[in-house]
């Protein structure tokens, strides 16, 4: 008599186990761009008469604006155009869905117009677009620069 008690004992208290769920998966939520870039050196509507020239980059750093409400990354940037005829740009793409930001630094030139080869030293400091809450990595000419966080 008592084993067709315990297992109906034990049965009744299975019954109230709960099972195992599968642990539910994160889903990444995609950047979003607050507010654009401060960038005086976005392409422009005439650059594609223009032929792309090299730039080289001596230091790149990304550094907090802590003035700025809410604060902000700053991308600096130092180095040298090949003339003083070479136009500085700077593309900066949006997010992707690892929350990468890839930069392009390069120059523009006329061709047509006829400049010594004179080496033109630049500074150029750039605000970068208020993104939703994450961390962003930064890549400047396909090389890793740092990361930020928003929070």
């Amino acid at each position: 008599m008592k084993k067709p008690a315990l297992l109906c004992l034990a049965m009744v208290l299975s019954a109230c186990l709960t099972r195992p769920t599968p642990a539910p998966t994160s889903t990444a939520i995609a950047a979003v761009i607050i507010t654009g870039e401060d960038n005086p050196y976005a392409p422009q509507p005439g650059d594609s008469n223009l032929r792309v020239g090299g730039v080289i980059l001596t230091s790149i750093s990304l550094t907090e604006r802590a003035d700025l409400t809410p604060a902000r990354a700053e991308l600096n940037l130092f180095g040298s155009l090949p003339s003083v005829c070479n136009e500085l740009r700077v593309k900066i793409t949006p997010p992707n869905s690892a929350r990468e930001i890839f930069v392009q630094v390069y120059s523009l030139i006329n061709t047509k117009l006829k400049c010594d080869d004179v080496f033109q030293q630049f500074e150029a400091d750039i605000v970068l677009a208020l993104y939703s809450a994450g961390t962003y990595t930064v890549w400047v000419n396909q090389g890793r620069i740092g990361d930020f966080v928003v929070y």
